[in-house]
C-alpha cells in the first residue's frame, strides 16, 4: 500500500514538473490571423452606443481617423491577453488618428465593466445589447478585430487576440 502511494507520489509529481517546464517555455501566443470578409473595402457598419461607465461613441464622429473596432468579452480567455496589447496600441497612437474602440460581445455590462477596470483600458468599449453590432460585422466570437480606414471602409479583418505590434504594423499598411 505505502509502496503505491508512493509510486503515485511520484507519478503526479513528475507529470506536474514537466507541465511546468512546458509552460514556461512555450512561446506566446502567435497574433491573430488575417480573414476574408464581405466587408472588406465596403462601408463599416455603424458603430454606436453607451459607454461603458458612461458617455456614448459614434463611428460616424471618427471619420478621417483610421479606427479600430474589438469585440471583445470578459469571460473570452484570449481576450485576457489582448487587453493590455490593445491598451498599449491605444496609448501609442492616440495623438497620430487612430482610434481604439471596444465592442462588449454577449457579456454582461458589469463583468465587462470589472474587466476593462481590471485591465485598465485606455480606450472607451461600447455596450452591444442584443448583439445587433457584431450581427452587422458578422462576428461570432471575441475577439475579432475591424480595422477601418479613414474613408470609414472596413480595410482588415483580424481573428483572435492581436498584439500591440501588429496593430502597428496593420494600420500603418491601412494609412499609406
Amino acid at each position: 500500500m505505502k509502496r503505491t502511494v508512493a509510486l503515485s507520489s511520484l507519478a503526479a509529481l513528475v507529470v506536474v514538473v514537466a507541465l511546468s517546464a512546458f509552460l514556461a517555455t512555450r512561446h506566446p501566443v502567435s497574433d491573430a490571423t488575417s480573414a476574408p470578409s464581405p466587408l472588406l473595402g465596403r462601408a463599416a457598419p455603424a458603430v454606436a452606443g453607451q459607454e461603458l461607465g458612461g458617455g456614448t461613441f459614434k463611428l460616424s464622429r471618427d471619420l478621417g481617423h483610421v479606427v479600430v473596432v474589438n469585440f471583445w468579452s470578459s469571460w473570452c480567455g484570449p481576450c485576457v491577453s489582448e487587453a493590455p496589447e490593445l491598451s498599449t496600441f491605444a496609448w501609442r497612437e492616440r495623438a497620430r488618428g487612430i482610434d481604439v474602440v471596444g465592442v462588449v460581445f454577449n457579456d454582461a455590462v458589469n463583468a465587462a465593466t470589472s474587466f476593462a477596470r481590471h485591465y485598465g483600458s485606455l480606450y472607451p468599449s461600447i455596450v452591444d445589447p442584443g448583439g445587433a453590432i457584431a450581427n452587422r460585422y458578422g462576428v461570432i466570437s471575441p475577439p475579432t478585430t475591424f480595422v477601418i480606414d479613414r474613408h470609414g471602409r472596413v480595410a482588415v479583418t483580424l481573428l483572435g487576440p492581436v498584439s500591440a505590434a501588429q496593430l502597428e504594423q496593420v494600420v500603418a499598411r491601412v494609412r499609406a
